[in-house]
């Protein structure tokens, strides 16, 4: 084995880590900015415990759920609590085939763990109780994402029938959205957010720079999130990830620009912000097999979507998402899953088959397992503050401080430009 090689994978891989750990940071400011002042403080809490809780929750159980080791081609497995450290480093660099030490594997899985728990966190913001939040948290990061990543990454069914995705768009962001989707259609709506006939009523974020820093912060970490996901530092492989991952996050910024406009005739930066991510998130599936002209395709499509999407929740399902992650995650991670089998090197109907019930067996049994545990926290130890702890807002409520001592003004965003 070349031994420069295995220390550039290595080192790759840990820097790709990193800057999927400063993903982390950039939900935390992003969903700090889309809520009102009253709740920063509770968001950025949650934030905090959810890498916390999937880093610990991953070392413990989800490493070994989501690569078993045995058990391929079927839907479950488990090689044991805790890590299996492996004996001597000769073991360690043979664990990846020289590309990598099992050091770095899990480290790098275990930075992807959280972000399924942190889509929720922003959709269910400003209404429910923290505690049954972190159970819920721990739960879902401990056995929903490890169980359904094994499916495909793990050696599982999926990925003996074809199915493809490559860094997550249907594994970790549509999974976060099933996710949301069920917690949000149990907890209901903020108060204030619909009047009694129906009409949507604007809650808008306290912090539009906030949001815009989180989103560059985001996209930065996304090099990590794709480029990592290459598992190794061949230059032109990741080189590829790079651009396709850039000009589908471009391409969806513009469409989402272009499309808001037309629907609503105003200039709406959260919509261009949404826009980015919803190209992140479709090439996160097929970021390796696209050419720069099927990236743009897929994040433009990306970024026509988000508004209508985000419409189509708010206003006609009545589904409060204060971020919009139903839109950004479930929905434009469905479609990148999907233009798999409609663009690039795998392209066939075959395919666009396989990539169609891969994500639709991860969307029910994701949305099944949500919505149980939602349900059940909600007969037990209940999921939604007081209407006086919702009124005051979380910060003083729950942790007895504020993130501001000054007044900061409120920016107008989407939702007073819907009819």
């Amino acid at each position: 084995m070349d031994e420069a090689l295995f220390t550039a994978n290595n080192v790759w891989m840990l820097v790709a880590t990193a800057m999927v750990f400063i993903m982390h940071l950039g939900f935390a400011t992003l969903e700090s900015g889309f809520v009102q002042k009253k709740n920063v403080v509770n968001i950025l809490f949650k934030n905090a415990m959810i890498i916390a809780i999937g880093l610990l929750t991953y070392y413990i159980i989800g490493f070994n759920l989501m690569y078993p080791g045995i058990n391929e081609g079927g839907f479950f497995g488990f090689a044991g609590f805790g890590l299996s450290i492996p004996e001597g480093a000769a073991g360690a660099i043979e664990y990846a085939d020289g590309g990598y030490t099992y050091w770095t594997d899990f480290i790098f899985q275990g930075m992807f763990a959280a972000t399924a728990a942190t889509i929720v966190s922003g959709a269910v913001a400003e209404r429910i109780k923290l505690e049954s939040f972190l159970i819920f948290a721990t739960i879902f990061v401990a056995i929903c994402y490890p169980v359904t990543g094994m499916w495909k990454w793990g050696a599982g069914w999926l990925d003996t029938a074809g199915f493809y995705d490559f860094a997550g768009s249907t594994l970790v962001h549509a999974l976060g959205g099933w996710g949301a989707l069920a917690a949000v259609i149990i907890l209901g709506a903020r108060k204030g957010k619909y009047s009694k006939d129906g009409k949507v009523r604007p809650i808008p974020g306290h912090s539009m720079p906030l949001a815009a820093m989180g989103v560059f912060m985001l996209w930065f970490g996304w090099f990590g999130f794709n480029g990592g996901s290459v598992l190794s530092a061949d230059p032109v492989a990741v080189s590829l990830v790079f651009v396709t991952t850039s000009l589908a996050a471009a391409a969806g910024a513009v469409a989402a620009f272009i499309t808001s406009y037309l629907l609503f005739q105003s200039h709406d930066l959260s919509m261009v912000l949404n826009g980015i991510l919803g190209g992140l998130v479709g090439i996160t599936a097929g970021a390796d097999l696209m050419g720069p002209g099927e990236a743009i395709i897929i994040g433009g499509i990306a970024g026509i979507i988000i508004p209508f999407s985000v419409v189509f929740f708010d206003k006609y399902l009545k589904l409060d998402d204060p971020v919009g992650a139903t839109s950004v995650h479930l929905v434009c991670g469905i479609w990148g899953t999907l233009a798999v089998g409609l663009l690039g090197t795998k392209a066939s109907f075959d395919q666009l088959w396989i990539q169609l019930y891969g994500t639709l067996a991860v969307g029910v049994f994701t949305f099944i397992f949500a919505f149980s545990l939602m349900y059940l926290l909600k007969l037990t130890i209940g999921i939604r503050v007081s209407d006086e702890y919702e009124t005051a807002g979380l910060d003083v409520k729950e942790h007895d401080m504020n993130a501001y001592e000054e007044t900061v003004s409120e920016p107008v965003g989407y939702q007073l430009s819907v009819k």
